[in-house]
């Protein structure tokens, strides 16, 4: 199960990095500006989603992890809300964190093993929104 969340991870991180490559190349300023976020939102939404993919997988041997994933993906996403001015990357940022409140809310009752596909999915958006 773990392989496949990190499979699924780094073709996030590959689609959106391929995706930030083709708009420098294809754009002008808007276009960089939007690489530059986009390029920030690849860093931080892959680094994100892989913390809270190995706090689930290892949330039976420490369930303290699930929280401290949650914490550090709360922050990133606050500081990227900050430095990003562009309206569709907000509101794909705005899906991750809600999808991330959504897992917070099943930890909190209880749930050791979450469901992340919606986190994935809201990442895999971010993607979308960075694809010229």
């Amino acid at each position: 199960m773990r392989s496949r969340r990190n499979r699924r991870t780094s073709r996030i991180a590959l689609a959106v990095v391929t995706a930030v490559a083709l708009t420098g190349l294809v754009g002008g300023c808007g276009a960089l500006d939007k690489a530059m976020d986009c390029v920030k939102t690849a860093d931080a939404i892959a680094t994100s989603v892989d913390k809270l993919s190995t706090a689930v997988s290892s949330a039976a041997d420490d369930p303290t992890q699930l929280n401290e994933a949650l914490s550090d993906i709360d922050k990133e996403l606050t500081s990227l809300e900050d430095t990003t001015d562009n309206a569709d990357l907000n509101k794909a940022v705005d899906d991750l964190n809600k999808a991330v409140d959504n897992v917070r809310a099943a930890v909190e009752s209880g749930d050791e093993t979450p469901d992340i596909g919606p986190v994935t999915d809201a990442a895999t958006e971010i993607g979308k929104v960075c694809t010229p």
